[in-house]
């Protein structure tokens, strides 16, 4: 029987809200600890060099706090590399979102950036990081990514929760062709964007060989009413459900 499908809490909320007033409240690194006690099955930041949420110095210190799964994701420029090679997360997740991306809004075109994405790939791997690289739900770019030498692919979920109230039979349909091509070219699979308690099961249980959701702005708004340790849970539980 496969594995569930493992949820990493996104804890970049966590920095923004401390970050508006200055100081350490509240405290990014408690945060991390406090999920991953409350049964988060791993952390992720994507830091942004901007630092308005989840900072370097950040990254830094929670590295040696974390005792699931760390998972770094973001634009591989070179101090975003340098990064990742000097704190070694269990995964890192490659994003090509811009300097002034308010959140990440496409995935990789893995065909045309093959070269830089191989590279990256290699580099990574070479430090034992496993490697995900962010794709749209198009078998094309899976494929491609494949190509680059990654070991997982993320699908860019944000299609799917848009269309999701309407018609979710079509918005789940190219997410499925997608994470089958990314079954048979043998890559893990991952997936995050807009996913929450109202459209995760059905993600979940049409595609159950969907190792990891990633999932943060959610959780936290869903916290304010319901308290950080219960929403996790209930993030779980729908997990649980198929």
């Amino acid at each position: 029987m496969k594995d569930m499908t493992r949820l990493s809490v996104n804890i970049n909320k966590i920095a923004t809200i401390r970050n508006a007033r200055g100081g350490n409240m509240p405290d990014v690194e408690k945060a991390a600890i406090d999920c991953e006690l409350f049964g988060a099955e791993g952390i992720t930041v994507h830091p942004r060099p901007d630092q308005r949420h989840i900072r370097y110095s950040d990254v830094r210190a929670i590295r040696p706090t974390i005792r699931t799964e760390f998972n770094i994701e973001g634009n591989p420029i070179p101090e975003f590399i340098d990064l990742v090679l000097e704190v070694v997360p269990d995964q890192v997740t490659l994003v090509p979102d811009a300097h002034d991306a308010i959140t990440s809004n496409k995935g990789w075109d893995t065909i045309a950036n093959r070269e830089f994405l191989t590279s990256v790939c290699k580099t990574f791997k070479e430090s034992g990081i496993r490697t995900s690289i962010f794709v749209d739900p198009d078998e094309a770019m899976v494929k491609g990514a494949k190509a680059c030498g990654c070991d997982r692919v993320e699908l860019y979920t944000a299609g799917y929760a848009e269309l999701y109230h309407s018609d979710r039979d079509k918005a789940i349909a190219p997410y499925v062709v997608a994470a089958q091509a990314a079954r048979e070219a043998g890559l893990g699979l991952n997936a995050g964007h807009d996913l929450n308690l109202l459209n995760l099961g059905w993600f979940v249980r049409n595609i159950p060989w969907t190792d990891e959701v990633s999932i943060g702005h959610a959780i936290i708004c869903d916290a304010l009413y319901m308290g950080l340790k219960q929403t996790i849970q209930a993030y779980l539980a729908e997990i649980k459900k198929i």
